[in-house]
């Protein structure tokens, strides 16, 4: 087992990958050390390693990996908590440049298994085709091809990136099975608490928002506690907004009896479809620039912390409340608001 897991980990396997794919890693004076080559001969700059890393993280936000997620089952957000812990527990680097070509700058400081998109890749894709079948009519073969094609582009993306060894995909792709294949005889039942309990909301929020406050320390910044409480902060918010919404009596169900055949493709729901990413893309950006900006003015003015300190988010007790409150603020307009504007202008 430790020969396999050794092999697995080996980056040569993920640099053979890339150059399958048309990546080379070029040492020498032409494109500069350090530096690889694109299929078409184009240089690619390369990060420094882990602890080198300079420059400011101000535009995490706006690079965050998890954005805007809609979090209604909880197999997500469960499967991304325990993979963002997992990488800072285990603490286990990414591959190496030599011999891998990196692709991305932003998390090189991050620890690398389990690979959390592989495992969001997984979780979502198989939660939904799991989840379908008593809402919609749809052959499972085609769905469970989409979901093993869509999960599996996903995870190789990981390698051609070079972010990731074989290992870290492979057991992100595993935790993942063991943790919907533990959890599935009780997604109703969770659903139906979630959904009707009186409990629900303030569990929901107490106890994310605790989850975001005792996260594992490490012993240098990344974004790996930022990008785990914009997912519970956008998780609770979503949760209380569905709740929400059956106590208003409006859940903005399919009409008739479940499952429902699928809709015909029209050019008409095309343009509908269009016209709703447009509008959720807007009200969605546009709270979060809101609501970020209040929080940190105001969690800047109670620390003390001087608004030009681009490094004080970096801090704990500004970072998690912040992104907590503001990405709780858009699963909760995404879950309430987003909708009542579709119907009130036609595109439900």
């Amino acid at each position: 087992m430790q020969e396999l897991m050794a092999y697995l980990q080996d980056p040569e396997l993920v640099a053979r990958f890339q150059r399958r794919c048309g990546l080379y890693l070029v040492e020498g004076s032409n494109p500069g050390p350090g530096r690889s080559r694109s299929a078409n001969g184009a240089p690619i700059a390369q990060e420094k390693p882990r602890g080198q890393l300079q420059g400011s993280w101000d535009r995490q936000d706006s690079n965050s990996n998890y954005e805007y997620k809609d979090c209604k089952k909880p197999q997500y957000e469960l499967v991304m908590y325990v993979g963002q812990v997992m990488k800072d527990l285990l603490k286990l680097p990414r591959p190496p440049s030599p011999p891998v070509v990196k692709l991305e700058t932003r998390v090189d400081a991050e620890y690398g298994l389990p690979s959390t998109h592989a495992m969001a890749a997984t979780a979502i894709s198989f939660t939904l085709l799991l989840s379908a079948p008593s809402r919609v009519q749809f052959c499972f073969q085609t769905g469970l091809l989409i979901a093993a094609t869509l999960s599996s582009l996903v995870s190789l993306s990981r390698l051609y990136t070079g972010m990731h060894s074989v290992l870290d995909v492979v057991c992100g792709i595993l935790i993942t099975a063991v943790l919907i294949l533990l959890t599935y005889p009780f997604w109703e039942s969770f659903d139906s608490f979630q959904l009707t309990s009186p409990l629900s909301p303030i569990i929901a929020l107490s106890l994310l928002l605790f989850l975001s406050y005792t996260y594992p320390e490490l012993d240098h910044y990344t974004t790996t506690r930022g990008d785990t409480t914009t997912i519970l902060g956008a998780c609770a918010g979503c949760s209380v907004g569905y709740w929400a919404n059956v106590q208003l009596g409006d859940t903005f169900e399919p009409r008739g009896p479940l499952p429902v055949p699928l809709p015909t493709v029209t050019a008409l729901s095309v343009a509908r479809g269009a016209g709703r990413s447009l509008v959720g893309v807007v009200a969605l950006v546009g709270t979060r620039q809101i609501v970020k900006k209040l929080s940190l003015d105001a969690l800047y003015s109670w620390y003390n912390a001087p608004k030009t300190d681009k490094n004080a988010r970096r801090r704990k007790e500004i970072e998690v409340p912040s992104k907590f409150v503001t990405y709780t603020a858009v699963g909760l307009v995404n879950s309430i608001l987003v909708n009542r504007v579709f119907a009130l202008i036609g595109l439900l």
